[in-house]
């Protein structure tokens, strides 16, 4: 590395702001006759990037499919914006990176180590087993890693801020320090993070690297407090690193890095402009018709193990077997949208999701109603209809970074809403005093919380949900970014 180091220390870019995220703003498909078709994505980094004004900011991204690392190849050094490609004026550098070496660092690490870790989700008599294989994952993980660190090194233009996003490129402030010391460099974590405890799971020198290396960072962020001090617990704990609480700082082997917490919100403008469009509105008049004069319990997430959906439809099945009064009364509309099938865990949550949907139906279904409605193929006008239709919003996820869905529903629902709500969601952070709290383990407590929830008084939920909205809409996707930039620079 100390060779490659001084290759690069002469060789600089002229982008002063670049965001790294493994997910880049724009996907491609390739077509019949070999041409590609371009896709661009959405979602809160996408949205904060638009606020940067200076053409010269580059997004380095990683390409995910076959046809991404077509268009890659076709670009000079992977610059699409370079390469013919419109990609709405943004500058994006996408990396051809080998597909092994991509399946093991994200499959492997990423999203069946980190995302457990994180998220607490193994079955700690059988998993994690950390052997060769993993091994070979772990190697792959440092070598995907350090493609971003170069690609950016050779991006930046000196004392550039860089933003690092998420547990993918864990590593990446480190490499890329040693490459640029020059750089004001930023992490930022959309997960929660886990209590030392916990996190020591890893063997004890991947835990170590993962720290040091989002510590290579001047600034390390996250959504809530209470993940940015499990952070610094670890750094304590694993490193033997000095930590101030009130500041929020870390200081390890010479260096001190900042610790920030930025409360991502829900775009309030684009969410009710969307929301109202022909096409939201032609699937809310299909859900109105399936549901009649029924009152509805929403939830919308990705199948992911952390969201805790089946956990969500035993509550409702214990709902109607307890409570018959909502018998023929209530009709819970569940989307849950197809999410990491690459995994043997999601395929068989997936499946289980499925079952117990059916089983519901099944039990108590008549030939005027349908108590549960389960839709598993994503359709995002679709979510919004059923947001506006929310009487009861159900979010109850084992852990969550934050979880966007409990901002959403409140600032979109037509009538007001009442929301059901994990504790262990970042969102509970700022939303619990007008929210129904849960332990998202416990099922009866869950269904209780449901039935209160469909009984509270109208003028009661509308009040809530104005303040709900409120509160999630405070930090909304620009301003999170610009804020994140603002405080790196300082």
């Amino acid at each position: 590395m100390a060779d490659l180091a001084t290759e690069r220390s002469n060789l600089t870019g002229a982008a002063p702001i670049l965001v790294a995220s493994n997910r880049g703003p724009v996907s491609f498909t390739a077509e019949d006759d070999g041409s590609l078709t371009l896709r661009r994505g959405g979602g809160g980094l996408v949205s904060g990037l638009s606020a940067i004004d200076d053409p010269s900011a580059v997004w380095v991204c990683a390409a995910l499919s076959e046809a991404d690392r077509t268009a890659a190849r076709r670009s000079p050094d992977g610059r699409l914006d370079l390469g013919g490609f419109e990609v709405g004026g943004q500058a994006v550098r996408m990396l051809d990176i080998d597909p092994g070496t991509f399946a093991r660092a994200y499959n492997g690490v990423a999203n069946s180590t980190l995302w457990f870790v994180h998220h607490l989700l193994y079955g700690t008599p059988v998993a994690p087993v950390f052997d060769d294989r993993f091994r070979r994952e772990w190697d792959s993980y440092r070598t995907y890693n350090t493609a971003f660190a170069e690609a950016l090194a050779a991006e930046a233009a000196p004392g550039a801020a860089v933003l690092i996003q998420d547990y993918h490129l864990s590593l990446a402030p480190e490499l890329l320090r040693q490459l640029r010391p020059d750089l004001r460099i930023g992490h930022f974590s959309h997960t929660p993070w886990a209590p030392p405890e916990y996190y020591r799971l890893l063997p004890d020198d991947v835990a170590a690297d993962v720290l040091t290396g989002i510590l290579g960072a001047d600034r390390a962020a996250f959504l809530t407090r209470r993940w940015a001090l499990a952070f610094a617990d670890c750094c304590e704990a694993v490193l033997g690193a000095t930590v101030d609480r009130a500041a929020l700082t870390v200081t390890h082997a010479g260096r001190t890095t900042r610790l920030g917490v930025h409360a991502l919100g829900a775009d309030a403008d684009f969410l009710r402009e969307r929301s109202h469009r022909p096409d939201v509105d032609t699937r809310l008049a299909t859900l109105k018709e399936a549901v009649g004069q029924r009152s509805t319990i929403v939830r919308v997430d990705r199948t992911e193990l952390s969201k805790n959906i089946v956990r969500g439809l035993l509550a409702y099945r214990h709902l109607l077997r307890s409570r018959p009064e909502w018998l023929d009364r209530v009709v819970h509309i569940a989307f849950a949208y197809p999410s990491r099938h690459d995994l043997p865990e999601y395929r068989e949550y997936t499946a289980a999701v499925q079952r117990i949907a059916h089983e519901i139906n099944d039990e108590f279904g008549t030939p005027d109603w349908q108590p549960l409605i389960l839709h598993v193929n994503d359709d995002f006008p679709r979510s919004l209809a059923a947001y506006r239709l929310a009487d009861v919003a159900l979010v109850n996820p084992i852990r969550d970074g934050m979880n966007l869905v409990a901002k959403e529903v409140p600032v979109v629902s037509d009538a007001g809403c009442a929301l059901v709500l994990s504790r262990e969601a970042g969102a509970y952070a700022e939303l619990a005093e007008d929210a129904i709290t849960v332990n998202p383990y416990d099922v009866i407590e869950t269904a209780e919380a449901l039935h209160r929830a469909l009984t509270m008084p109208a003028a009661e939920r509308a009040d809530r949900t104005k303040r709900l909205a409120a509160a999630s809409t405070a930090l909304p996707p620009q301003q999170w970014f610009l804020d994140q930039l603002t405080a790196l620079r300082d």
